[in-house]
């Protein structure tokens, strides 16, 4: 197996890796990472890796380590696990923001080429859900796909679909069924070798069927979901980068309850390009589309040709970009204050000697 059957490896990661190999050093690709300790595939096979403690101590944010999918710089050592020394630029990267409190972002899948959103189309069914995802799918840099999986237990496919149409604008939509294989063939030319795709929704919308269905093999747990509201426990507790019989790898993801977004510049545009497009008919430039006159937004709305719904999904994640934007930019201040604290200290002991 070479660099490039593992996905990804392009003339952009050979100009990056370039000055590292005229060094003697290798590249390979996060397959897993567990607590600080790496599984990589390599042409050589799948080895163990670790980051050093000096890696850690210069990445100023948890963002920057490894992460599934990353191809990074490593330095082999006999039976040891190799040392990754870096990672090379990252040409697609979803992201969504850290569990808890902290204002940090955490990178679920690195290079990837196709996102496929999962959703069930059973009671998880949930078109702001939808909305959500593909806004950070669109700002990954990735292309993202709408899988519908449970095709086989919808009353009303036709309905479903086309509502689903009408927030993935320009998106590929497939109907399929993961248990009895129905319309799972559409997803083939996604998975040409040296593709990579990412498998992404909440627990208990099929995944790991899925990947099952992928790898030829039960190799994922799978578990039922609630009766009561379709949701299901993580079956899969970790990324895992996963080469496919196809020659394509795939990135399974546990399930996500809730996906706090991180940035979302370009993701919320492309998401809601019926709106904005709708917007520059607005009487004024700085319209909110809330209660102002002329305004084609709620004109739209008025019409039946947008769902209220659809513009408060829009506002609602604007206002959470804005009020995460105010956060990262309060951490940002704070840690240039630390830094400058920290060169001053070092002076007035240097002046002392």
């Amino acid at each position: 197996m070479n660099l490039t059957e593992l996905g990804g490896w392009n003339a952009t990661c050979v100009r990056a890796f370039a000055p590292w190999a005229e060094a003697d050093f290798e590249a390979g690709r996060v397959a897993l990472e567990q607590r600080g300790a790496y599984q990589l595939l390599t042409p050589v096979g799948e080895i163990s890796a670790i980051v050093t403690g000096q890696f850690r101590h210069q990445t100023e944010t948890e963002q920057a380590l490894p992460a599934v999918g990353d191809w990074v710089v490593i330095q082999r050592q006999g039976d040891d696990p190799a040392i990754i020394q870096a990672v090379l630029p990252r040409q697609s990267a979803f992201v969504r923001k850290a569990a808890g409190g902290k204002t940090e972002g955490q990178v679920v899948a690195a290079n990837v080429d196709t996102v496929f959103l999962v959703t069930g189309l059973d009671g998880d069914f949930n078109l702001r859900r939808i909305e959500r995802y593909l806004v950070a799918a669109w700002e990954s840099g990735a292309n993202p796909v709408i899988v519908l999986n449970k095709a086989d237990t919808c009353a009303d496919l036709a309905s479903r679909v086309e509502a689903v149409e009408s927030v993935a604008i320009a998106v590929p939509i497939h109907a399929v069924s993961a248990t009895t294989g129905a319309g799972l063939e559409q997803l083939d030319p996604y998975l040409g070798p040296g593709q990579t795709v990412a498998l992404l929704g909440s627990s208990g919308v099929g995944k790991s069927t899925l990947t099952n269905h992928f790898l030829g093999v039960q190799q994922q747990a799978i578990q039922s979901v609630r009766v009561d509201d379709s949701r299901g426990r993580h079956t899969t507790t970790g990324r895992h980068l996963l080469p496919l019989p196809s020659g394509a790898l795939l990135i399974d993801t546990p399930g996500m309850r809730e996906l706090q977004l991180w940035t979302t510049s370009d993701g919320l545009g492309a998401t809601f390009a019926d709106i904005e497009e709708l917007a520059e008919d607005c009487r004024f430039r700085d319209c909110r589309h809330e209660g102002e006159p002329g305004c084609a937004v709620e004109g739209a709305i008025a019409a039946g040709d947008l769902s209220s719904d659809r513009l408060h999904s829009y506002h609602k994640l604007q206002r959470e970009q804005q009020r995460l934007g105010q956060r990262q930019d309060a951490r940002a201040n704070l840690n240039s204050k630390r830094r400058w604290k920290t060169i001053h200290k070092a002076m007035r002991e240097y002046r002392k000697e």
